[in-house]
């Protein structure tokens, strides 16, 4: 059918920042960030865990669990909107981490649709290059990204990564579709800028810093109505009703978009995977990370149909439907 997962992988931070912690730092506290994120900790990089580093732990997991060698990658695509250099990319530096001498590597940057993004990607390339194995990686440090005396942005982000591994087979099994959406005419209601330009005539007047800059109840409005309408009609699209979906798993922004959007779904609780009150949002290594834990807890197994979907700066949004 298409790409079809052979193994998945994590890695997140050892530091755990809590909401008390945050306390500390911003104007906040632990009731007033729950009640608002569902969100209790995060995980924040140290020493060691830049952005490479971690998507490049989480690749090794991933390829354990699929019993596939370095040496078989024949592509690494990382989704990431946090690398810790803009060239060369975080692929390359992930190729090299990990010593796949026979990949390429390229980045995709779609923010938290990043990895959905990056597996269509895989998906149409072993549908043409069968026999091939790949990994599709979404790893991000938001710590490096965010500002700290922002409590309305602070308390949302972490950072962290997820991998997977995959292969064609022509089954029943694999990634059965996709539908991935945006619109930059909403750019600036979730951004970053970069660094200041070198060049006079295209320095901006109003670069605060690369750092992360959101209307809050703007994308809430938009992201919740995205989404639906992504899944609603890629699920039309395919001839499946909800109520056929095993396990839906969503980017872990925030509780209230979660809720929100599993009653508009009207999906029952206990088949959507939650997390986000662990790692809070890690944009695009949240949809694999998710993955990863709902994998090694058993949360679905072999034949079952899975939902994925996330929306993020751009506007970027989209679903896909797999089959385990």
């Amino acid at each position: 059918m298409g790409a079809v997962i052979l193994g998945t992988g994590s890695c997140l931070p050892e530091k755990i920042l809590s909401n008390h912690d945050l306390g500390k730092i911003v104007d906040t506290n632990d009731e007033w960030i729950l009640s608002r994120t569902g969100i209790s900790t995060r995980r924040i990089s140290g020493q060691g865990e830049a952005t490479y580093q971690l998507g490049a732990a989480a690749a090794r997991k991933a390829m354990e669990m699929a019993e596939v060698t370095v040496e078989e990658i024949d592509l690494i695509i990382v989704a990431t909107m946090s690398a810790h250099m803009l060239m060369p990319s975080c692929a390359c530096f992930i190729q090299k981490e990990l010593g796949a001498v026979n990949a390429f590597a390229y980045d995709v940057n779609a923010a938290c649709s990043g990895f959905l993004f990056a597996l269509d990607n895989g998906d149409k390339f072993l549908r043409v290059e069968k026999g091939k194995k790949i990994l599709i990686i979404g790893t991000e440090t938001l710590s490096s990204r965010t500002n700290w005396e922002d409590r309305n942005t602070c308390i949302l982000f972490g950072d962290g990564a997820g991998a997977v591994v995959a292969e064609y087979q022509d089954n029943e099994r694999g990634v059965i579709a996709s539908n991935l959406l945006s619109d930059g005419t909403l750019w600036n209601l979730l951004y970053m800028h970069t660094a200041p330009s070198c060049n006079p005539d295209l320095q901006l007047a109003d670069n605060p810093g690369s750092h992360i800059l959101m209307e809050g109840r703007e994308v809430f409005k938009y992201a919740v109505k995205a989404m639906e309408g992504a899944i609603r009609d890629l699920l039309s699209r395919e001839n499946v009703d909800m109520d056929s979906i095993d396990l839906m798993i969503p980017h872990q922004a925030n509780i209230r978009i979660l809720r929100k959007l599993v009653s508009r779904l009207g999906v029952k609780e206990e088949k959507v995977f939650i997390n986000v009150q662990k790692y809070g949002n890690t944009s695009a290594a949240s949809v694999p990370i998710a993955l990863d834990e709902a994998n090694r807890e058993g949360r679905f197994k072999r034949g079952d149909l899975l939902l994925v979907c996330s929306f993020g700066g751009g506007f970027t949004w989209g679903a896909s439907l797999l089959r385990w």
